[in-house]
């Protein structure tokens, strides 16, 4: 979660993470004003434990107005997220990878894609153990200590072989490689794979790929701020062409180019 009046907080992942946790971040926010803002599609599972309000959540593009949630375990989703504040909040979020979730919560990430979860019905009572600890203390560091020692020795529900060769064959070869081509290059069908792999990730892989692409594009975009060359950008990506990689950003993101570049 990011936004104006936040204070930010990032904890570097210990070795020992390793491709399973992308981050831990904690946030404080005393502005005192309600405020929604819109987080373009990613892929991370975040797991949020609130000390203060909680917030509201859509991940959905419709009109509803969300859920209200303290403790979660957000699901994978192919399109922005809307997050409400009523500006008195501080939480620490953990971002699992997808293999990272799959280990840690124990179960298909397809059971909670596009979903909100409350944190104790997937981790019982240990993870209110967890937030009554760190409720305790007003000290970040002690806080991210705490978090660490909770998460040692959980991952402890291996994904498949097949899917975790095939998402870091994605990550290291980026929204390039085919789906086609990785099925040929782990000896099974794309058929397979694609059923595999959304079962235990979430999504399937060319929703993946594609997610990849656009946060790739993403970053570019904001290296070069606002005098990004947006057509460069959309050739170097692998889109057609720019108005290609615009309604991408729409759909992932939920805005133009430009309009995320300047969030």
């Amino acid at each position: 979660m990011t936004g104006s009046a936040l204070l930010i907080r990032n904890r570097s992942c210990p070795g020992w993470m390793g491709d399973l946790v992308a981050g831990i971040t904690g946030y404080s926010e005393r502005s005192g004003k309600a405020s929604v803002q819109s987080e373009p599609a990613s892929l991370v599972v975040p797991l949020i434990i609130s000390f203060r309000s909680g917030f509201t959540i859509s991940l959905s593009t419709g009109p509803d107005g969300g859920e209200e949630c303290t403790d979660f375990v957000a699901g994978l989703t192919s399109g922005p997220v809307r997050i409400g504040s009523t500006g008195d909040s501080e939480c620490i979020q953990i971002d699992f990878t997808p293999l990272g979730a799959r280990a840690f919560l124990g179960l298909p990430l397809s059971e909670i894609v596009t979903r909100l979860v409350p944190a104790d019905a997937l981790l019982g009572p240990q993870v209110r153990q967890l937030r009554d600890d760190l409720c305790a203390t007003d000290n970040w560091q002690v806080r991210f200590a705490l978090v660490e020692r909770y998460l040692h020795g959980r991952f402890t529900h291996a994904p498949s072989p097949l899917v975790a060769a095939a998402w870091r064959c994605m990550v290291r070869a980026g929204p390039c490689l085919r789906v086609e081509r990785l099925a040929a290059e782990l000896d099974v069908s794309r058929k397979h794979l694609s059923r595999q792999f959304r079962h235990e990730i979430g999504l399937r892989p060319k929703t993946v790929s594609r997610i990849l692409r656009f946060q790739r594009s993403l970053r570019m975009a904001h290296l070069a701020g606002k005098r990004a060359d947006l057509a460069d950008i959309a050739a170097a990506s692998g889109y057609a062409d720019q108005a290609h990689m615009t309604r991408e950003f729409q759909s992932l993101g939920g805005m133009s180019p430009r309009a995320l570049i300047c969030q």
